[in-house]
């Protein structure tokens, strides 16, 4: 799954209790697990708090583990939760309910990984050649063809059954829209004074007649 890159805009709708996905350190995680498992407890508070939204503050950069600071009345070190405590950090000062954690900390937890947060956004527009039907929408700029098939399946779900082409070349599923030779050149026109939505490039989707069904 870490090869699938999302929007900030498609995390931030998944920000409820049953459905409550995060962002931290570049990558997004599905965390409704870990919040049932947790129901009812103050140490879930956190984390219900920032549902759809970035919580990098919490950790290190260069190590991915929860950030530290020195306990300003035990001079000890201890995990940094600004808003909190959160599932897997201990207590901060001394006390025999301390215990040692017996399991890998969410935040290290793979199975809670589903994708990489976007480092880009473009738009493309997209022109159905049979039905003249066009959208314009929103990727990742990271994203391949095959996955903004996918993101055009709302629009058209017999999207596999075209063909993509750029004027006039066919286009590479497995590749990006700059790997395909699509540049994006917002920044360029923003230079000359004109609006970065001036050209917005547009993908040709002929249809293959190969008797698909939905």
């Amino acid at each position: 799954m870490t090869n699938v890159y999302y929007l900030p805009s498609e995390v931030v709708i998944h920000n409820t209790p049953d459905d409550i996905w995060v962002t931290y350190l570049g990558r997004v995680y599905n965390l409704t697990e870990l919040v049932k498992e947790y129901e009812g407890q103050d140490v879930i508070k956190p984390i219900l708090a920032f549902a759809g939204k970035d919580i990098s503050h919490w950790f290190d950069r260069f190590t991915g583990e929860i950030r530290h600071m020195i306990h300003p009345i035990t001079g000890a070190r201890v995990p940094y939760t600004p808003h909190g405590r959160i599932p897997h950090v201990g207590l901060h000062v001394p006390t025999t309910a301390w215990r040692p954690l017996q399991t890998l900390p969410w935040w290290a937890d793979p199975k809670y990984l589903i994708g990489n947060l976007t480092q880009g956004m473009r738009n493309v527009r997209v022109l159905n050649v049979l039905t003249g039907q066009e959208n314009v929408i929103t990727v990742c700029k990271e994203d391949k063809l095959s996955r903004i098939m996918e993101r055009l399946m709302r629009f058209n779900s017999h999207c596999a059954s075209y063909t993509f082409k750029f004027e006039t070349r066919v286009l590479d599923m497995d590749k990006t829209l700059e790997e395909n030779h699509i540049p994006d050149e917002r920044e360029t026109f923003c230079d000359v004074g004109l609006p970065e939505d001036y050209y917005i490039p547009c993908l040709m989707l002929y249809y293959n007649d190969d008797f698909t069904t939905a």
